[in-house]
């Protein structure tokens, strides 16, 4: 098998830091943690667990994740975010992979996303593909600050999962999407120039709930596709009030930290 270095990033991820990288470790045998400055004890348990550590302030998902890829020993890099782990279907799709013959830049797992230990399999998050084993040499990561991906030419699809624990609890699914997904998500788009208008927020919050929980099948899944639907039809109505906000309300743009986005 193919030599891979596995990569994270980090920040205050001490409760799922020992768990990423020993699933990374069944495949990898180099760690990389790059850290934005955690205050727990994420750093320690990396390094207990032979992880060598980039001290990174933030730059956004995308620049962050090339970090750790330039500082690799090896071509072929696995990146997980620090609640994602592999499963074993996953540990051997990848270990019957040829990598040094293969014409493939990339290649993609499924992703089972979780709120608390409950798979949520409708709303759109499941099959959720994401490329995460790639040749540092030939794709990388995009240069986006949000929601960056890799950008691969040839990439291929594989037959397993990765698992991802999105949300410990309902509560933070909530949290989450009404503080700082959407706040970053207003300022943003108020720095790009976008705009909206009284209606804005209603109807993004509606398009929002109507795609996931009818379309994309939450109303098959019981409490959490209701629950999923809802807080992201949250999310997308305060990002643009939020938005319209910093339009209207002088002292409340005058007291948001545009420097502070990321």
């Amino acid at each position: 098998m193919t030599n891979l270095t596995g990569v994270v990033i980090t920040l205050n991820e001490a409760d799922n830091i020992e768990d990423c990288l020993a699933s990374l470790a069944r495949v990898c045998d180099e760690l990389i943690v790059v850290d934005s400055g955690s205050r727990d004890d994420t750093i320690a348990r990396a390094e207990a667990l032979g992880a060598r550590v980039i001290h990174q302030p933030y730059l956004g998902d995308g620049p962050q994740k090339r970090v750790g890829p330039l500082a690799a020993k090896h071509r072929w890099v696995l990146s997980l975010d620090a609640d994602e782990r592999l499963t074993d279907e996953a540990v051997a799709a990848i270990q019957a992979l040829d990598l040094e013959t293969t014409q493939h830049d990339a290649y993609a797992l499924r992703r089972r996303n979780f709120v608390g230990s409950r798979w949520v399999k409708r709303c759109g998050w499941y099959p959720d593909y994401c490329l995460r084993l790639f040749d540092r040499d030939r794709t990388g990561f995009s240069e986006s600050r949000q929601h960056a991906s890799v950008q691969a030419g040839n990439p291929q699809r594989l037959n397993a999962d990765i698992e991802h624990y999105s949300f410990a609890n309902l509560g933070e699914l909530f949290g989450k999407a009404s503080g700082r997904f959407s706040n970053r998500a207003a300022k943003i788009m108020f720095l790009k120039g976008k705009r909206a208008n009284a209606a804005s927020p209603a109807l993004h919050g509606a398009n929002a709930f109507v795609r996931k929980y009818v379309f994309q099948g939450g109303c098959l899944a019981g409490l959490d596709g209701m629950s999923v639907s809802l807080s992201a039809a949250v999310n997308a109505y305060l990002k643009y009030a939020k938005l319209l906000e910093l339009q209207r309300d002088a002292k409340v743009h005058d007291a948001e930290d545009f420097d502070r986005v990321w």
